[in-house]
């Protein structure tokens, strides 16, 4: 069987996208679904994404990480999907689509794609890090000397160590720049190393900074290695965050066929 696939980005976090509206791929197979992600043997991807038709909204999100599992929310997922779901026609400029973790609502102007997030109305503080779930589960860490940490094998670490190591987490490590501007780099589980971008990340640090007052601003920007985005946010009058929109670029690279 010959799939066709398109590839797309949001600043370096890659996916392979599907339009699944006709139900044909095989979603029971997750060794498939790896290979495909797979940088060597396939066509390789930070995950895997499927378009399909919902019967209230514009369309449904199915994310997998690219161990080939059905995963947590993908905050660049969504936003290349919403720049798939207009360049096929299924919506305009604006769109609500449903994802694991429940509805979200998206705009797309001239390449930049803001999705709205999840409320997150708890954030555990400890001595060294804090955790949220932002639609994927988020440790986030202040680091020195960013720039030449290994995320690798200290996120694998943190990652598997206690209270993780049933579910894992995804790790952020974290460095501010200025009172409003932070360098994140993250260790994703699922991919099981660094990727250069990660969205529910970037949100969680986003939240995780104001959180422990190391910025008062509501609209925050983010550098990760892939590139620049920013999280704007409310502050709920019981201290949780709301309103929450993850805002950058999204684009398609190219598009192929693959034996299936």
């Amino acid at each position: 069987m010959i799939l066709n696939f398109y590839k797309y980005q949001g600043t370096g976090n890659d996916f392979i996208i599907i339009d699944n509206r006709s139900l044909l791929f095989d979603k029971s197979n997750s060794n498939n679904i790896a290979k495909l992600c797979d940088r060597r043997f396939g066509i390789g991807a930070d995950g895997l994404i499927l378009l399909e038709n919902h019967p209230k909204v514009d369309f449904r999100m199915v994310y997998y990480n690219a161990d080939g599992n059905e995963s947590s929310m993908c905050g660049n997922g969504g936003r290349c999907i919403t720049a798939f779901a207009k360049f096929l026609g299924v919506i305009d400029d604006e769109t609500t689509f449903e994802a694991i973790d429940g509805l979200h609502k998206a705009k797309i102007y001239d390449g930049i794609v803001k999705l709205q997030m999840q409320d997150v109305s708890n954030i555990e503080t400890f001595e060294t890090h804090l955790f949220l779930d932002t639609g994927s589960p988020h440790h986030v860490e202040l680091v020195d000397n960013l720039k030449d940490f290994d995320v690798k094998n200290k996120g694998e670490a943190i990652r598997y160590g206690a209270p993780y190591n049933k579910v894992g987490s995804n790790i952020n490590f974290v460095n501010q720049i200025s009172e409003n501007s932070f360098a994140v780099r993250t260790y994703e589980r699922g991919v099981e190393d660094e990727t250069l971008s990660c969205g529910t990340g970037v949100t969680a640090v986003a939240l995780a900074m104001h959180k422990c007052g190391k910025t008062r601003a509501k609209e925050v920007n983010l550098q990760t290695e892939g590139g620049e985005l920013k999280i704007a946010f409310d502050v709920s009058e019981h201290g949780g965050y709301n309103n929450i929109w993850l805002i950058g670029p999204a684009a398609q690279v190219f598009k192929g066929e693959v034996s299936w």
